[in-house]
């Protein structure tokens, strides 16, 4: 952070000159009431022209102290929700409201997940689609208006959530199968990092998809590639699966961290409101982009079935060696698993991750399908098998848990 003593001292400059401008503003007001129009525009030129180049001081001492400031915050932050309040709106759309002011970042890209059901309005069923989805997107507009106008936005609703909540990455993670949560990802410009959203959707009309839109989305001939979050929307719909394979099949190499999972549909206004793409399914998702990165998935199969087995599959994610600090959790699992499924032991999953990651934030979803592998990428090490065989990306009644390491920070000094 900048130092009490220069903070104090910029902040009096900053004082004294716009003082010094207000006077000038005064005397140019004053020549302007008491002279004759030509009078005043002779008087006034070199008055104008100080007042511009104080204007421009001012400006450009911001403008360099902001980056600076900037450039000492790039850790992730986040927003989450976990119990129900009035039901006016969504919890996140207010935890949003009230904490984003005390964020110490500046989000570029928002990754948003909240439960579908309270998402979309507590009074509707699932037949009733046309009203749920005029809720779901009031509700994402509403949240999305309080988000800066330039950063890149990709939201969702699921079954169920996964989240840490806020004040500690050390938190204990909630796995909340049933109830109002949510919560937001927020990445600032990282030095050495790229992240962006895509979007592609089956083309009703064409049954061959169009490969070079992957180049175009930076997902092809982009060598720094590491990382890519997958999500599948409107899966239930025809010709989605095929889509779904077709897309996974042109990404499915050793050097690039896939991880993902079906999600309930789509809220985010990336999709820039095309009807076509709402009313047909899709993949979305973030790729992230750099050569510090550094990731791991591991697949949480059906023989993974106790407390045993899941932490000998966390064992395995910890021997990939990702560094804590500065890193992110992702856990994408099946509606079918949790708190059923482990025979009334509820978290066990989440409180697995914790204890093998004690400062790793966990965020995620419970989904109708689940997008991953063993799989490690770390700087120039890549886990490669000695045949070309494809690894089976696509899965259902299982959990992915998956690390992302952003790189080191910056220290917090300017």
């Amino acid at each position: 952070m900048v130092h009490s003593s220069k903070r104090r001292w910029l902040i009096l400059w900053t004082m004294d000159t716009w003082t010094n401008v207000k006077q000038l503003f005064f005397i140019s007001f004053q020549h302007t009431h008491t002279h004759t129009r030509t009078q005043t525009q002779a008087m006034s030129a070199p008055i104008t022209a100080v007042l511009k180049t104080l204007a421009i001081s001012v400006c450009r001492l911001w403008r360099e102290c902001a980056r600076r400031l900037l450039r000492t915050q790039q850790s992730i932050e986040w927003v989450s929700a976990l119990e129900p309040g009035p039901s006016d709106s969504h919890s996140l759309v207010r935890a949003l409201a009230e904490e984003l002011e005390n964020v110490h970042v500046l989000p570029q890209t928002v990754l948003y997940i909240a439960d579908a059901e309270t998402f979309s309005g507590h009074e509707e069923c699932h037949g009733q689609k046309r009203a749920r989805k005029r809720n779901s997107k009031e509700t994402a507009v509403a949240l999305e208006k309080l988000l800066p106008k330039r950063c890149q936005v990709l939201g969702m609703v699921a079954p169920g959530i996964v989240v840490t909540p806020m004040g500690s990455s050390s938190n204990q993670p909630q796995e909340i199968e049933d109830g109002e949560a949510g919560f937001a990802l927020l990445f600032p410009k990282i030095d050495g990092v790229k992240i962006h959203t895509f979007h592609f959707f089956k083309d009703l009309k064409n049954r061959v998809f169009d490969e070079s839109k992957f180049t175009e989305a930076g997902l092809k001939n982009n060598p720094e590639l590491r990382v890519v979050l997958l999500f599948a929307y409107n899966s239930w719909k025809p010709g989605a699966n095929r889509f779904l394979h077709q897309i996974i099949n042109c990404l499915n190499e050793k050097s690039i961290i896939l991880a993902g999972g079906h999600v309930e549909s789509l809220t985010s206004l990336i999709s820039e409101n095309n009807a076509e793409a709402g009313n047909s399914c899709g993949v979305v998702g973030l790729a992230f982009s750099g050569p510090q990165l550094q990731s791991a998935t591991v697949l949480l199969d059906q023989d993974v079935i106790d407390e045993r087995t899941v932490e000998a599959a966390m064992q395995r994610l910890k021997a990939a060696n990702i560094p804590e600090q500065n890193t992110i959790g992702f856990m994408f699992a099946c509606v079918g698993r949790g708190y059923q499924y482990y025979k009334t032991k509820r978290n066990l999953e989440a409180d697995a991750f914790r204890k093998f990651f004690p400062n790793v934030p966990l965020f995620g979803f419970f989904g109708h399908g689940e997008i991953g592998c063993d799989r490690i990428v770390t700087g120039n090490f890549i886990l490669r098998e000695y045949n070309d065989i494809k690894d089976d990306l696509l899965h259902g009644y299982t959990t992915v848990m998956t690390l992302i390491h952003l790189g080191s920070t910056k220290a917090n000094q300017v």
